[in-house]
């Protein structure tokens, strides 16, 4: 799967969303928030937000450490009012549901937005909470044992890698 052809799929959904009314980006971080920075460039827009679930997640006990320094390094920033805001949610993979549950719990911490609809660059089903994607890069199969991680190059452009979960 190529990540930067994912992207343009996204990028031209949004283009065809923004004909439908005004709203806000927010991305998850990382990956998410890249994806959101890079749109928000490519449509002209104002600026975008960033979303970090570390506090919200249902396995902080788990990821200790490594919620913290995600949480440290790119903290949620929301530039715009969330109250009756349409909010686009971007993350990078979707598979069970509960980072966006998290990050959910996360926005509405800031306000209630009017509509939040979520675009992601890859959907790799086997949901855990019912959660759908109303803008998706790909549906992909990725083995259970492996994640997929996106990257990002100096010059901005997207790949994904697939690694071993531990």
């Amino acid at each position: 799967m190529n990540a930067e052809q994912l992207y343009g799929k996204l990028l031209e959904n949004l283009r065809k969303r923004a004909q439908e009314g005004s709203f806000e980006l927010a991305g998850l971080a990382m990956g998410g928030a890249w994806i959101a920075e890079r749109l928000a460039h490519d449509l002209g827009l104002p600026h975008f937000g960033i979303i970090n679930v570390a506090f919200h997640r249902d396995d902080y006990a788990e990821k200790g450490m490594t919620a913290l320094r995600t949480a440290s390094t790119m903290t949620t920033h929301l530039p715009f009012d969330v109250n009756g805001a349409n909010v686009v949610l971007i993350d990078d993979v979707l598979l069970t549901g509960r980072t966006v549950r998290a990050a959910l719990n996360e926005l509405f911490d800031f306000g209630r937005p009017a509509q939040v609809e979520l675009m992601v660059l890859a959907d790799r089903g086997n949901r855990e909470l019912p959660v759908t994607a109303n803008f998706v890069g790909e549906q992909v199969q990725v083995p259970d044992n492996q994640i997929l991680v996106l990257e990002k190059d100096t010059a901005g452009k997207f790949s994904f890698q697939l690694e071993e979960r531990e």
